[in-house]
């Protein structure tokens, strides 16, 4: 009985934090950028194909991306979530590719390379949400 007691008064008191926190706000950012295709193997990316930049590790059939560096300047961050023209599903931000690439991402295609080659290059417009800081808060 005591432990049941405990158990709602934690409950309790979990839920009455919640109250009153308002969901974070947030700034629909869309931009067209270059769409390639990538696969985890070591001659498209390093010797240790399977671990991302951020230090991640890719399984084949995940939806992520890797980003150009000018877009982690834009806000599209480690784990931001995307949405991509042509797609149903989001896509998460996993990775970061070479200097040299600007406006572009790299969609995460497992190890199929026959998928990433039919893929090829195409012009997309992704969407992705920047976290609104209150200034006063933060």
């Amino acid at each position: 009985m005591k432990r049941y007691s405990i158990i709602t008064f934690f409950s309790f008191v979990l839920c009455y934090a919640c109250l009153g926190r308002e969901e974070d706000q947030c700034e629909t950012k869309n931009i067209e950028v270059i769409a390639t295709a990538y696969n985890s193997l070591a001659y498209q990316t390093s010797s240790n194909p399977s671990i991302t930049a951020f230090g991640d590790s890719l399984k084949p059939g995940l939806r992520y991306i890797a980003v150009s560096r000018d877009l982690l300047d834009s806000g599209l961050v480690h784990n931001t979530r995307v949405k991509i023209q042509g797609f149903d599903s989001l896509y998460t931000v996993k990775d970061k590719m070479n200097r040299r690439w600007r406006k572009r991402i790299d969609i995460y295609m497992g190890n199929d390379v026959g998928k990433a080659k039919k893929w090829g290059k195409k012009k997309v417009r992704i969407q992705y949400c920047l976290t609104v800081k209150d200034s006063i808060t933060n």
